[in-house]
């Protein structure tokens, strides 16, 4: 789960390719004056690309062009680190879209072409590949690489106008695959989205994985715009087809209201829409014992959901002992997404900002209808793997020759944007259970689940919280509520002994009330006995 370029538009002074054109000026012949190339011009619309990617479903699959294996192979991860793309050759340096374009170079790990275009009225064009576009070592292996070939991907920088120096700050990226992601409001990137995922995981043999690739993009500028821009997408993979389309503003957080049209031509085991990819290795909640030297290390620590009844839920993440599947079924959620919540820096102690990652929630904009919620956990054993994947997948079986119309905004942010009002979960904490100062009975598990917020506070004198909890299996134990003790009015917590035998997981649930009041959001959680 991992991390592209192509050719065309914006000249200097904003004179369009359709004005160069239109005089009867070759576009090749600015090649030499380090401005991009383009091709010729064709029509264009999002819903001819419908139609390209439902006949692209009905014909075999094609894989993706692979240009210069010879090359691209010697384009390693150092190599490409010091290959750059030349900001003064960015697409829309000058206009007429607010965000200039810079492009990826092919590599080692994105050998794909992915071809990129640029729309101008109803036609686009082709943006070439020219390495002069690129600066890189004289002993670089992509110097050998031929002009036309394509790129890995592409980002948008930062506003021209805006307060930070466009040239050296990006806020959305779309490279290999399907993947894309973008900052949140506060300026890190973090987890990722993607397109479709295609048998994630799925347990059920022969059906193996497959990463549907976005294997071309038309950029268009929002006409009048100083915050928004369009993207298009064409996706096409061993089992589907489809077309994409994405308004994009860039604000406080980064929205992205996304539609799409997919096309099957298989059968699909598991069918996963609007995926997130994250990592997770260990938090407060548990880690080994010096397995590394910082408290935590996560890009999202939990996934929360709003689901159509109405019910806010977290389910804190785990580093699970063998790749789990947590389904949680549903009717038209209002949104879900894989959040990081805890914001403070000492929890983290690194200079690669995991406090200030983005969090990723979907709004579905039309209804989902039946479903499920997916959680995928899979192990790892560093930080450089995303082992964490939440998507929603249809309840009917998917079969080839389908048609599904997707509509949904995603919120690239620091929370979730349609926070609860009821007390949250802020930390899950896991010890030995039994009493302080006693022997502590072996297979006792103690659970500790912090809640904070306006419910919680003026709490009548001498009344507490009721903890409501429930396991799938074993006995529970010891249950009660106390305030923390560090003056915060409304943090509370609920603690409670589980004993289970056996290794199976056991699937606990809490939230706190009031006598009929409901006063937290409900706290899941999958305990693994022998992890």
């Amino acid at each position: 789960m991992n991390d592209a370029f192509d050719r065309r538009l914006f000249l200097q002074g904003a004179v369009s390719l359709s004005t160069l054109m239109a005089l009867g000026l070759p576009t090749a012949a600015f090649a030499d004056e380090g401005v991009l190339t383009f091709g010729p011009p064709a029509p264009f619309s999002f819903e001819g690309l419908v139609e390209r990617a439902k006949k692209l479903a009905m014909e075999a699959y094609v894989p993706t062009e692979k240009p210069a294996p010879d090359i691209t192979s010697k384009l390693t991860y150092e190599e490409l680190g010091k290959i750059k793309f030349k900001t003064e050759d960015a697409l829309w340096a000058n206009g007429p879209a607010p965000f200039p374009v810079t492009f990826f170079h092919l590599g080692t790990f994105f050998q794909k072409k992915v071809t990129i275009n640029v729309v101008e009225g109803k036609n686009a064009s082709e943006i070439i590949y020219r390495k002069a576009s690129f600066d890189m070592p004289p002993d670089s292996p992509a110097q050998a690489m031929p002009d036309g070939v394509g790129f890995a991907g592409f980002r948008f920088q930062e506003p021209r106008t805006g307060s930070v120096d466009w040239k050296k700050n990006d806020w959305v990226a779309f490279l290999g695959a399907s993947y894309f992601r973008a900052i949140g409001e506060l300026y890190q990137y973090g987890l990722s989205a993607r397109g479709l995922a295609v048998n994630a995981a799925d347990p059920n043999p022969p059906h193996q994985e497959e990463f549907p690739d976005f294997k071309e993009f038309w950029l268009e500028a929002v006409p009048g715009s100083t915050d928004q821009v369009k993207v298009y997408a064409l996706l096409d993979g061993p089992s589907v087809a489809g077309a994409f389309s994405f308004l994009m503003t860039r604000s406080k957080a980064v929205l992205m209201d996304i539609e799409a049209q997919v096309f099957t031509r298989n059968d699909i085991s598991r069918f996963g829409l609007t995926p997130l990819t994250s990592m997770y290795w260990f938090s407060e909640t548990a880690k080994q014992t010096a397995i590394d030297w910082r408290p935590e290390v996560h890009d999202s620590d939990g996934l929360a959901m709003w689901t159509g009844g109405g019910e806010h839920i977290w389910r804190p993440l785990n580093n699970v002992p063998a790749t789990t599947t947590s389904t949680f079924t549903d009717t038209n959620p209002r949104g879900f997404g894989l959040l990081q919540r805890d914001r403070l820096f000492d929890h983290y102690l690194d200079g690669v900002k995991y406090d200030l990652r983005p969090s990723l929630w979907v709004e579905p904009l039309a209804p989902f209808g039946e479903g499920t919620v997916q959680l995928i956990e899979i192990p790892t054993n560093d930080e450089i793997h995303d082992n964490v994947v939440a998507m929603w997948v249809p309840k009917d079986p998917v079969k080839a020759g389908q048609q599904f119309t997707l509509k949904y905004r995603l919120h690239w942010a620091a929370d979730e944007p349609f926070p609860t009002n009821l007390a949250r979960v802020v930390a899950t904490r896991l010890g030995n259970g039994g009493h302080p100062g006693t022997q502590r009975p072996v297979g006792l598990r103690k659970f500790v689940i912090e809640f904070l917020g306006d419910p919680l506070k003026d709490l009548p004198y001498g009344v507490k919280p009721e903890p409501i909890i429930t396991a799938s299996r074993g006995e529970l134990s010891y249950i009660f509520t106390e305030a923390v003790p560090d003056g915060i009015n409304g943090h509370w917590r609920a603690q409670f002994d589980l004993h289970a035998t056996g290794p199976e997981p056991v699937e606990l649930r809490c939230y706190l009330k009031l006598g009929d009041k409901v006063l937290s959001e409900t706290w899941l959680y999958q305990y693994h006995p022998f992890a």
